[in-house]
């Protein structure tokens, strides 16, 4: 997958010149230079954002930024807001242990991790049109700091919204205790069959996860076994004579020798097998994010449809009655059915772009999930010939001693 996006971005940084007359639109972006700053609970990494483009809408057609990890999860919550249907890039995951200690290999899977997410966004046909994206890759620091600071959380929700949020959970209370039956949900079965897609995938995605895991981890046991037991050897090796000494010795070199082989293909496992799977890992849970997110739009919507009735029965009594109340009961309807038919027009459309979003991601996921299995089985199958060749490189030597 990381190998893919490198592919993507090798591409556009080759598109002609933003000059020529005949050059085609491009967006290319680059998460680079990772830098801690602060200490102890208040260090955090920044990084370059390099954004080339010939778009008419970027200022100039290179722009260099320093972004956070913070400034992009305040652009994911962005587009996850706005893009409601569209399959939103996950993150990398924010790891609390990792923060303490900010490893080489975590900074470096992470600037990878960011700078997929951000090129995954930038290639997306629905999502490069977003004016945040342009923000996020163009605003100064101060402005990405004070947009943070202008979002919403639950502690900086108004008083009303407040009352809203208990009137929800009353209204939810009162239905347990009522009885009332369970909201509506969609019976579709093209629905049906995408919910049991994602939920099948996520298990197996997480079960091969797991084990690449640890395969990384036997790996860099092994290398660090035989680290040990070549000092062990080289040592042994000056308590004998010349001829076994020497052996002993050559035994040792060896085996810390494949001990960093061992170490650095533990390192490429992790980076191309083990960080795409755990990526997916991650996308599909935005998926199930989305999915969430159609059953509310599509309860919402029959809830509207079953007021609206409620409202229209009322409306025909009050004209039956010639009620004084006739013009401000017809005045409700049509707000209503307004708000109706704008919610049933955002569910059909969140469906059509989820119809369109899944049968991408099939096909993205195909291809790196392909890439991924090749480099894992290229990456043992180097390894293998490598141990192999360096202990028949030995064999002689020991075989002499032994006779």
């Amino acid at each position: 997958m990381f190998s893919t996006i490198n592919k993507m971005e090798q591409q556009q940084s080759g598109s002609p010149s933003p000059r020529s007359p005949s050059s085609q639109p491009y967006l290319s972006v680059s998460v680079t230079d990772p830098v801690k700053l602060g200490n102890g609970v208040q260090a955090y990494i920044s990084y370059r954002v390099i954004t080339k483009s010939n778009i008419p809408e970027y200022q100039g057609h290179e722009k260099i930024v320093i972004r956070r990890y913070s400034d992009f999860v305040w652009l994911r919550d962005r587009l996850f807001d706005k893009f409601k249907g569209v399959f939103i890039p996950p993150l990398p995951e924010k790891s609390a242990v990792e923060k303490f200690r900010f490893s080489a290999e975590f900074i470096e899977m992470r600037r990878q991790g960011l700078d997929i997410f951000v090129n995954r966004i930038a290639s997306h046909q629905e999502l490069q049109q977003s004016e945040d994206l342009r923000t996020f890759l163009q605003a100064e620091e101060e402005t990405m700091e004070r947009l943070r600071s202008q979002e919403t959380g639950i502690f900086k929700k108004k008083p009303a919204d407040f009352m809203q949020i208990f009137k929800d959970v009353q209204s939810k209370v009162s239905d347990v205790v009522l009885g009332k039956e369970k909201p509506v949900e969609e019976s579709n079965p093209e629905y049906e069959k995408l919910k049991h897609y994602i939920f099948e995938l996520e298990n197996h995605l997480a079960e091969a996860q797991k084990h690449a895991y640890r395969l990384v981890k036997r790996h860099r046991e092994m290398g660090q076994s035989l680290s040990d037991f070549g000092k062990a050897a080289k040592l042994l090796g000056a308590c004998e004579g010349e001829i076994l000494g020497k052996a002993f010795s050559d035994l040792g070199n060896k085996s810390e020798a494949l001990s960093v082989k061992l170490q650095k293909e533990a390192h490429q496992l992790l980076m191309n097998f083990e960080e795409p799977l755990k990526d997916y890992v991650r996308a599909v849970q935005s998926i199930k994010a989305t999915i969430t997110e159609r059953a509310n739009a599509f309860r919402h919507q029959c809830e509207l449809a079953e007021t609206m009735k409620l409202k229209e029965i009322n409306l025909d009594k009050l004209m039956l009655t010639r009620s004084d109340k006739v013009g401000e009961a017809e005045h409700e309807y049509k707000e209503l059915k307004a708000e109706s038919e704008e919610a049933t027009g955002r569910f059909e459309t969140m469906v059509r772009l989820m119809n369109e979003e899944i049968v991408r991601f099939q096909e993205q996921k195909t291809l790196d999930m392909g890439i991924a299995f090749h480099e894992f089985a290229k990456g043992q199958a180097r390894l293998a010939n490598s141990i192999a060749d360096a202990w028949r490189s030995l064999l002689p030597k020991l075989e002499a001693c032994s006779s």
